[in-house]
């Protein structure tokens, strides 16, 4: 229901818009409006699957860029830069690591955990950088064509964010491994009494949304030629959001990455509004926020009814 009202949104918008602007059902601007929320939408994959489990991640932005200044940063010392970006990505995932171990081991909260790594990752950040954006202008061709390059008319980015959309909504709604994560987010305890290892799903599922952060933070290398260390900030609300418009609950057990990703297309799609209506950057953020504040009190009016 809440995928197939999301469509139904998002569609009125475009019929809205193609008339409101000569500008906006342009093959330039529906290209443009995939790309500003492809890769965001790999990090939304990750967050998605996360709440569903009962966890959040503050620190998705400041990963991003992690992984970024780290592969910049290693192929700068003369890595090749696919070994570089499977660094950044490992780096990334070694932050899930550790906060996935710090939540089923020590027994922190998720959102204290994150919102630590978070501090902790910008910091690194400009340590490596030296609060210098890394300029990275003489990456090969073949690399730059993962975040540039386009197969026909369609951006290489874009195929790589479908194919993982694909991948992971078919894994959760099919693979009996995924399903456990719809348990434990459900209920922990009697996933626990049915022989769910609730703590090692929540490990596993903590460094996943990581590790898609770090491909999200390589894909954006790749594609700007540069590493700033101050990318990213803000990030992890735009994600959170989506995901929550589309139907992920912050008290767990539900959600689907289809829906995550209907919701991030349609920020994005708002956004694009605003943008060709020439509306104020400060009103975007306040229609961003209301939206959020509307997708939340649905969900917790909803999760009032079940109980």
């Amino acid at each position: 229901m809440r995928e197939a009202g999301l469509i139904v949104i998002i569609a009125a918008l475009f019929v809205i818009m193609s008339f409101a602007s000569p500008y906006f059902l342009t093959v330039a601007n529906m290209k443009a409006l995939m790309l500003s929320f492809s890769i965001e939408g790999i990090v939304v994959v990750g967050m998605t699957i996360l709440l569903i489990v009962g966890g959040i991640d503050l620190s998705v932005g400041a990963v991003v860029c992690f992984a970024m200044v780290v592969a910049g940063k290693l192929f700068l010392l003369g890595v090749d830069p696919w070994t570089a970006s499977l660094g950044g990505i490992a780096a990334a995932a070694m932050c899930g690591v550790i906060m996935g171990a710090c939540v089923t081991r020590i027994g922190l909260n998720h959102f204290i955990a994150s919102l630590a790594m978070m501090v902790i990752v910008r910091g690194a950040c400009l340590v490596i950088t030296e609060g210098t954006p890394l300029s990275l202008f003489s990456l090969p061709k073949e690399f730059k064509f993962v975040g540039q390059g386009s197969l026909g008319q369609v951006p290489v980015v874009i195929l790589i964010f479908l194919a993982i959309v694909v991948v992971f909504d078919l894994l959760m709604r099919r693979a009996v491994a995924f399903r456990r994560v719809f348990y434990t987010g459900s209920n922990p305890k009697a996933a626990d009494y049915s022989g769910i290892r609730t703590s090692r799903v929540i490990f596993w599922v903590t460094v996943l949304s990581s590790a898609l952060a770090g491909l999200a933070g390589v894909i954006f290398m790749a594609r700007f030629g540069a590493a700033t260390p101050t990318f990213g900030v803000g990030m992890e609300l735009n994600v959170i959001a989506a995901a929550v418009i589309g139907g992920a609950s912050l008290k767990g057990g539900s959600g689907s990455v289809l829906g995550a990703v209907l919701g991030v297309a349609l920020l994005s799609l708002v956004t694009n509004s605003l943008i060709l209506l020439d509306v104020s950057v400060y009103w975007q953020d306040m229609v961003k926020g209301l939206i959020l504040l509307v997708a939340v009190s649905v969900d917790h009016m909803l999760n009032r009814r079940r109980v």
